[in-house]
């Protein structure tokens, strides 16, 4: 089957792979679009699983402040400062800003997670796995996809830029929240 220009093009444009992966991908799967992408992303992951064992210490500290109410710092690294100043990366640093601010998170990823805090979270939430989805971030369902978690958006960067990508830290601000009520002055 004959792969034409534009539909390399256009694969390339949905899933930022290469040239050359992009002909591959459509050549393997008879030019069907859905496929091709879908085979791209599973070679993506393959790879991201062998990146994460490499050093991330250049990226983004990224600011997110919602009606100036409640306001996210988020820490997210990567291999290369080349890769931490593209689009793509600050568009996901702010995604993942984005979700902190809303979704309130306590920890990054089910590895920090105190033993301690288990069994208080399960009774608050119901079960260890209601628990992880409410308060650990990279397990969290993405606020503007609801098939994909804050994970399935690092790995999907990951393949996308071909660095090992990590959320390290994040703080959440919300005014007044975590303050004691006032006390009432008397007459």
């Amino acid at each position: 089957m004959v792969i034409s220009a534009d539909q390399v093009k256009a694969l390339r444009e949905k899933t930022g792979a290469g040239i050359m992966d992009s002909k591959r991908a459509l050549q393997e799967t008879e030019g069907d679009m859905g496929k091709a992408e879908a085979l791209l992303q599973a070679q993506g992951l393959a790879k991201a699983g062998r990146k994460g064992d490499r050093q991330a210490l250049q990226g983004v500290i990224e600011p997110y402040v919602h009606g100036g109410r409640i306001g996210a710092l988020v820490e997210v690294n990567c291999e290369t400062d080349f890769v931490a100043r593209t689009p793509d990366f600050k568009a996901l640093a702010h995604d993942i800003a984005m979700q902190v601010a809303a979704m309130n998170p306590r920890y990054v990823s089910s590895d920090d997670v105190p033993e301690s805090d288990l069994a208080g979270l399960e009774s608050e939430f119901g079960s260890r796995e209601d628990a992880m989805k409410a308060t650990v971030l990279l397990e969290q369902t993405f606020i503007r996809d609801s098939k994909s978690t804050i994970g399935d958006l690092v790995k999907n960067g990951i393949a996308k830029l071909g660095e090992n990508i990590q959320v390290t830290r994040f703080a959440r601000f919300e005014l007044g929240a975590d303050r004691p009520a006032a006390e009432p002055t008397g007459a």
